[in-house]
């Protein structure tokens, strides 16, 4: 299985943070790839800067690599997918790692269960 960790889901896991739970970090584990969208990375600096989110945008690329996953870039087909995700759901950060899990396709491992009626690739913890 090749997994997209959501940004909440990737800051928890750097974190190892309780509310990432004992199945998900299981799922993680089990997983054959698991990837981390540029976008998260993106998310977490612009949260960063505004002071919403306490994380440094270049530990936070590190931990890509030093978690064993892979960085996804956003590529111009995923951002043109979006338009085919409703926009019922307000955070475009979310639509575009949506848009990235059916293009690529990866499932979506994210804690947003809002994202949950838009597509079978996407795994609520």
């Amino acid at each position: 299985m090749r997994l997209l960790l959501d940004t909440r889901v990737f800051l928890w896991f750097l974190a190892d943070s309780p509310k990432l739970t004992k199945k998900a970090r299981a799922r993680i584990g089990r997983a054959a790839d698991v990837f981390v969208s540029a976008a998260s990375i993106w998310e977490a600096t612009i949260k960063a800067g505004l002071g919403k989110l306490d994380a440094d945008p270049a530990e936070l690329v590190a931990g890509i690599e030093a978690s064993g996953f892979t960085e996804l870039p956003v590529a111009a087909r995923h951002a043109a997918r979006v338009a085919d995700v409703a926009r019922a759901h307000r955070d475009p950060f979310d639509r575009l790692l949506l848009a990235q899990a059916v293009e690529e396709p990866l499932r979506l491992l994210t804690a947003d269960g809002a994202l949950a009626e838009y597509s079978e690739l996407v795994e609520v913890i």
